[in-house]
This record gives C-alpha cells, sequence and structure tokens, in this order.
C-alpha cells in the first residue's frame, strides 16, 4: 500500500483542477490591486465584483452583503465581533451552544473580555440543542446568537430552521459557522440566516480565504476603523486569485453537489455496514448527521494511537482533537455529549468526500479490524 488513502477532507481538500486553472489564470494577467485607480487595478476590481455576485448567485443571496474573508475562523471572529459592537446599543448578551468551533469560543472569549455576557447552551445526548432550553435562556438584552450548522468532530447538524425561526420573532440576530456544511446539505439555502462563515479549501477551493455572508440590512461596528479594502469590513490586500478560484470551486462544486452527496452517502453506508461488525468500535455520529463525517471509538484505545497505526499504513485520517503545547486534549464535542474524558481521547474521524471510493472504505475497514484485533490479543495476554 504505497499510495496515501486520504480520509481527511473535513480538515482540507484537495483544489479542484479548474480552482488552479483559475488561480494561475488570474495570477498571470490580473495581478493588480483591485483598490488601485489605473486601468489595471479597475479591472481587478471587475473580476472582483463578478466572484462576489457569482458566490452570491449560488447562495441565493445579496451580493452587497457578501466579504472575502482569510478563511473560516477569520470569518467567524469579524462576523462575531463585527455584529456584537453593531447591536451593543440593544445590549450585551449573547447565546452559543458548548460544542463550537475554537473560533468562534476564541471571538466570544474576546467579547467577554470587552464586557459581553455569553450564555453557552450545553447540548443533549443526541449533540443537538433543545429549542425549549434555548428559549428559557432568552433575556431582554439578547442581541445574537450563534451556532453552528454541521459540527466539526462529529458532524451532528444543528436545526437551523427551528432555531432561526424562534429568533427571528424575538428580532434577535442569528450567525452560523456553516464551513462543515457549506455546499453539502440540502437545505442549506432555506435556512434564514443573518450572518454565515464559509470556507474555500472545505469544497476543493484554496486555503487561506473564506467569505461571510452578514444580511446588508444590518449595521455593523468592525473591530478596525478606517480600512479601505472589503467595504471596510476586513483590513489588507484582496488576494484575488483565491477570490477567484473559490468562486469557480464553488460554481463547480453546487452544479454536481447532488451526485457528489450521493457518492458520499453511498461510502457512509458502506463504511458503517463494515465497521458495525466489529463489536470493539463505537460510531459516535447518529442518522441525521453529516455524511461527510464519520466519527468513531475503540473501547479502550486512544484515538491519536488508532491515527498512528493507520497512518503507518498509509491513512490519513484525523483523531478530531486540538494539541496545543504538545498536549492532546479529549474531544471537547464527546466530552459534551456525556463521554467521560477517557473516551473522548479516543475519537478517531474519518472525512469522505466524492473522491472517495469503495476501495478505500474496504482497506481502512480491514486496517482497523487488524488492529482492534492486535489490541484484544495484547489485552488478553496483559490480563492473564
Amino acid at each position: 500500500m504505497n499510495t496515501l488513502i486520504y480520509l481527511d477532507y473535513a480538515a482540507t481538500t484537495p483544489m479542484s483542477e479548474k480552482a488552479i486553472e483559475a488561480f494561475i489564470h488570474t495570477s498571470r494577467n490580473y495581478y493588480q490591486n483591485t483598490e488601485s485607480l489605473h486601468d489595471g487595478g479597475l479591472y481587478a476590481k471587475e473580476l472582483l465584483e463578478h466572484a462576489r455576485t457569482a458566490l452570491a448567485k449560488l447562495m441565493e443571496k445579496d451580493p452587497n452583503g457578501i466579504f472575502f474573508t482569510g478563511g473560516g475562523s477569520d470569518g467567524n471572529f469579524l462576523a462575531i465581533t463585527s455584529l456584537a459592537f453593531g447591536t451593543k446599543q440593544k445590549g450585551k448578551h449573547i447565546i452559543t451552544s458548548n460544542v463550537e468551533h475554537p473560533s468562534v469560543d476564541y471571538a466570544l472569549h474576546f467579547l467577554e473580555q470587552q464586557g459581553f455576557v455569553v450564555t453557552r447552551i450545553p447540548v443533549d445526548s443526541s449533540g443537538t440543542i433543545n429549542i425549549a432550553h434555548l428559549k428559557e435562556n432568552i433575556r431582554p438584552d439578547t442581541i445574537l446568537a450563534t451556532i453552528q450548522h454541521v459540527n466539526s468532530e462529529t458532524g451532528i447538524k444543528q436545526d437551523l430552521k427551528a432555531i432561526s425561526a424562534f429568533l427571528k420573532k424575538k428580532e434577535i440576530l442569528f450567525h452560523s459557522d456553516c464551513v462543515q456544511s457549506f455546499l453539502k446539505v440540502d437545505d442549506f439555502k432555506l435556512i434564514d440566516l443573518d450572518s454565515f462563515t464559509v470556507s474555500a479549501h472545505k469544497i476543493h477551493g484554496p486555503k487561506g480565504t473564506g467569505a461571510v455572508y452578514i444580511s446588508p440590512s444590518i449595521h455593523l461596528s468592525p473591530l478596525l476603523k478606517g480600512v479601505t479594502h472589503e467595504r471596510g469590513f476586513r483590513p489588507g490586500t484582496v488576494d484575488l486569485p483565491s477570490i477567484v478560484s473559490f468562486a469557480t470551486a464553488a460554481e463547480e462544486y453546487v452544479n454536481k453537489q447532488s451526485s457528489h452527496y450521493a457518492q458520499v452517502q453511498g461510502m457512509r453506508k458502506l463504511f458503517l455496514s463494515l465497521i458495525l461488525k466489529n463489536e470493539e468500535i463505537i460510531f459516535e455520529g447518529s442518522p441525521d448527521s453529516s455524511p461527510y463525517i464519520l466519527p468513531f471509538r475503540v473501547r479502550g484505545m486512544e484515538g491519536q494511537i488508532i491515527m498512528q497505526e493507520l497512518s503507518r499504513r498509509k491513512i490519513a485520517v484525523s483523531t478530531g482533537s486540538a494539541c496545543k503545547n504538545g498536549l492532546q486534549s479529549p474531544s471537547k464535542t464527546l466530552l459534551a455529549l456525556g463521554r467521560t474524558e477517557s473516551e473522548a481521547h479516543g475519537l478517531v474521524r474519518v472525512s469522505l468526500s466524492h473522491l472517495t471510493t469503495s476501495s478505500e472504505i474496504h482497506t481502512i475497514c480491514n486496517v482497523l479490524k487488524d488492529i482492534t484485533d492486535q489490541f484484544i490479543t495484547v489485552r488478553e495476554v496483559a490480563f492473564k
């Protein structure tokens, strides 16, 4: 097995050929600064706005609400802080869940230092937010809720439609981290969000590029004042080649979204049919979770060890947990689901794309069986 089997698409995806071609073409022919007033700059600006309009069209949103960012984490921070500061005259209370992406946590910790109050609603045993619990935590000074769509560790989806319907009645702004759901769920366009964040490299576009949508009707107050790029939303010269590449990847992806989804669903079904035969493996997703993300753990085994064993056999997966200062952290999401710290350390995340083949699924499942068989043998010898 000399060729790498890549099953870590939730971390990042390879750029499509069309996205690469768009990047190269733009780099060669439209390298000028989009804010320059000479003809080259004006042509570059025109291309930038064309990319913005193209992305807005497939989102079915107003182009004036699209802001290009440096990716999902950058977008989450910019959107959440801009919404909070822009609405603080109405109150300083923000609602979120206890399973958000670290970039959302970082933005909210920053706002707490600025005097905002954050309520973190725990998910239930299924990994979702109970609407009744959400309603109980609304206050007269609640101005914003930020709740992810698809969890990056488990693939569990929140019912954003129901949450949005309630928040609209209360006139509370609603932002969502949609990095793992953009173009990967059927109902994305049907969800009424005031703001959401997406990222290019999750849909076979370039890294370091993403976008935020914020309804043009909402008053924003970006953290940095006097910024000239992206209508004052974000500082720094616009990376036009990456943005055009992003729009190209998104257009390509949306045209094949149904077939991609069907392919991934088939691979998920195959994976589950094989691993669930193994009594040592516990699947940590749900029937309604995203088919692109397959979380599991092996009884009594560290996720890091399983990942290393798979890597040794040229299979790339993720543990789904953060590594800080050399210390392996347990999965925050599994802890929120009520797993013990030891169990949360065991999380392994397999993530798929339309490029995943049945041969790759069979291979990883066979390797997992070998790993668990060896572990069982060692365990039995140790306890004799």
